[in-house]
């Protein structure tokens, strides 16, 4: 079982059914209202947020506002115990703590959709990414190569950034990602 679904399911369980009342309330601006009145359980809430990708494991931020908004401080400690227990990414692929994440954010700029679009990401997501976070070049990038990991799963290699970068031309960032 993946433990993000775990936690959803988890939370759903400890919900009241004035409290998701109040968390459909609270997404009336990213749901729309035909689709929220069906919506009988908080898993049907969480799984309709993440088709519309408001949430996912990398991506906790709305879930937490909402559970602040009804006054779940035990189900936002739930949250911040699962992000800090995320597990590494194993051997060989890049890590979001690991250097070559951060060498990349570093100094990338302005060619982070180029090389994103290198890896094979999608346009739609990138696009999504820009608008998350519209003035600030670094994070975008950041936020890109996460969703790159888990896009990849497994298949996410430091050795493909490498490359990816080289097929941009950005050979110093390549050659201080190997280092």
């Amino acid at each position: 079982v993946s433990p993000f679904l775990g936690l959803l399911h988890s939370i759903s369980s400890g919900l009241s059914d004035t409290e998701l009342s109040a968390m459909k309330f609270l997404c009336r601006d990213k749901i729309r209202k035909r689709k929220l009145e069906t919506v009988q359980s908080g898993r049907e809430l969480f799984s309709i947020l993440m088709e519309q990708q408001e949430i996912s494991s990398g991506n906790l931020e709305f879930l937490r506002k909402l559970l602040q908004h009804i006054d779940r401080d035990d189900l936002v400690a739930q949250l911040v115990q699962f992000e800090e227990e995320e597990p590494h990414a194993p051997d060989g692929q890049p890590d979001v703590h690991e250097k070559p994440i951060a060498v990349i954010s570093n100094n990338v700029g302005r060619e982070w959709k180029k090389l994103m679009r290198e890896l094979g990401m999608p346009e739609v997501k990138l696009d999504r990414i820009e608008v998350a976070h519209r003035f600030n070049l670094y994070e975008q990038l950041f936020q890109a190569l996460r969703e790159w990991q888990r896009w990849k799963g497994k298949d996410a290699k430091v050795a493909d950034l490498i490359r990816a970068l080289r097929g941009c031309n950005l050979n110093l960032v390549a050659d201080m990602v190997e280092e």
